[in-house]
């Protein structure tokens, strides 16, 4: 049984010790508007390769491509998004995965294509009702 917890200390002590396969499922971000329309979906894990707009911080609305997910961090870093150190040399800046919004999906992966199908599907495009009557 799962245990529903309110307590924000319980929160923060769940973020720091889940595991890595839980971490993946948490490190989601919403779609923009035109895939949450041709999708039905509002929400998937963020992958490299996925574009993203970052929407918060320093780097509001700048757009590329994510290079690497850091899942015990639970950050996401963005090509182009880099800063100088003192010695000349940049390095990239880590982005949270809740301050970006996928304007593009990376689909490579059967898997994610799969994903898809089965979380939504187009509007207007109705399910099948189960509570057909047998004659």
């Amino acid at each position: 049984m799962k245990v529903k917890t309110k307590d924000p200390s319980k929160q923060r002590k769940l973020l720091y010790n889940a595991p890595h396969h839980v971490r993946g499922k948490i490190m989601s971000a919403h779609l923009s508007q035109d895939l949450r329309e041709s999708y039905g979906v509002r929400s998937l894990p963020i992958r490299s390769g996925d574009t993203v707009r970052i929407l918060r911080g320093d780097y509001k609305d700048y757009e590329g491509r994510v290079t690497r997910v850091d899942r015990g961090k639970y950050r996401v870093y963005v090509d182009g998004v880099a800063r100088e150190k003192a010695d000349g040399t940049t390095t990239p800046v880590p982005i949270h995965h809740s301050k970006v919004e996928i304007t593009r999906l990376n689909l490579d992966d059967d898997w994610r294509k799969r994903i898809l199908e089965r979380k939504g599907s187009p509007k207007g495009e109705e399910k099948p009702s189960e509570n057909v009557e047998k004659i």
